[in-house]
C-alpha cells in the first residue's frame, strides 16, 4: 500500500472519530436513547411552567400519559446537591425562588413525571425533556409570601422514573 493512500486512510480515520465525538457532544445520541423508549420531547412551549402549583405538561389526560411514559421506563438515578433551603428572613409580600441542582447518576434516561407542591403559594418548574445518564437538570421553586407570615416550611414532591420514584425537595423562610 502506498503512503499515500495510508495517508488519505487516517485522514478519514481522524475525520470519522471527530464527527463521532462532535455527536455525542451535541446530544444527537442522547435524543435517540430517548427516542429508544419512545419519549416525546415535545416543542418549547411545552418546556415552560404554566405556574400551576401541580405542574404538568397541559390537561390531566397528557399528564397522565406522561406518568404512564416514565413509569414503563427503566429505573435510574437521581441525586440532589441540596434538598432543603433556608430563605431566612423575608418581607411579607415578596416573591423568592431557588434552584435545587441534580444529576442522572444512572444508567438510562432520567425524565420527571410532574412536581406536586405542598401549598398553592409555591410553584415548581422542572426540566420536560429527559435528563441524559451523567447529566445535570435544575428544579426550580418560587415561592410568593403574600398573605402569609411567620415559619414557612413547604414541600414539592417530584415524581420520576428513579429508584426511589418520589422525592421531597423544600424550604423555610420567615416571613416577617
Amino acid at each position: 500500500m502506498s503512503s499515500q493512500i495510508k495517508t488519505i486512510l487516517l485522514t478519514i480515520l481522524t475525520l470519522s472519530a471527530f464527527v463521532i465525538a462532535l455527536v455525542e457532544l451535541s446530544g444527537v445520541s442522547s435524543t435517540a436513547l430517548f427516542n429508544k423508549y419512545n419519549i416525546n420531547v415535545g416543542s418549547h412551549a411545552e418546556h415552560s411552567n404554566s405556574g400551576a402549583s401541580q405542574t404538568n405538561i397541559g390537561g390531566e389526560s397528557e399528564m397522565q400519559q406522561r406518568m404512564e411514559k416514565v413509569a414503563a421506563m427503566p429505573k435510574t438515578n437521581m441525586e440532589f446537591v441540596e434538598t432543603k433551603f433556608d430563605f431566612g428572613k423575608i418581607k411579607e409580600g415578596d416573591v423568592v425562588k431557588h434552584e435545587y441542582r441534580f444529576r442522572n447518576t444512572g444508567t438510562a434516561p432520567l425524565l420527571i413525571s410532574k412536581a406536586d407542591a405542598s401549598c398553592g403559594c409555591t410553584v415548581p418548574s422542572f426540566p420536560k425533556e429527559p435528563i441524559a445518564p451523567g447529566a445535570e437538570g435544575v428544579i426550580t421553586v418560587q415561592f410568593d409570601s403574600h398573605g402569609r407570615s411567620g415559619h414557612q416550611e413547604k414541600n414539592v414532591i417530584i415524581s420520576s422514573n428513579a429508584q426511589v420514584d418520589r422525592m421531597s425537595i423544600g424550604f423555610v423562610a420567615e416571613v416577617e
